[in-house]
């Protein structure tokens, strides 16, 4: 299986299950990798025979930026089924990364990863 990866995307978000989190937003970063075969749109140089990766970065987005959820691995589930609708991808690993969580040490990130495929 071939793979397209995308890496950083941001936006902001009101997920977490302490109040402050739901009211001020907080910054999410999504990587993701979409695992596919390529070579129908490589061979005919034809987008239409892929997946438009473009178009996956504003509907992960839009996830985000969407209905607050408690859990990033909620927010990674519904990322994760939005990549999936795309018939090229068969199978998608997503990271969610929660850089500012309410977390009173001092830490770099905290994230969820998740692979789904079609069944």
């Amino acid at each position: 299986m071939d793979r397209v990866a995308l890496r950083g995307l941001k936006a902001r978000g009101h997920h977490g299950v302490f109040p402050k989190e739901r009211e001020d937003g907080q910054t999410f970063i999504v990587d993701l990798v979409l695992g596919l075969d390529t070579r129908p749109a490589a061979a005919d140089d034809d987008l239409a025979k892929t997946v438009h990766y473009g178009v996956v970065a504003e509907e992960v987005v839009a996830v985000v930026e969407g209905d607050p959820v408690d859990l990033i691995e909620t927010l990674a589930e519904r990322i994760a089924q939005v990549c999936l609708k795309h018939d090229a991808v068969k199978e998608v690993d997503v990271v969610v990364h929660k850089p500012d969580a309410p977390i009173t040490v001092p830490f770099d990130d905290v994230t969820i990863t998740i692979t789904r495929s079609r069944v």
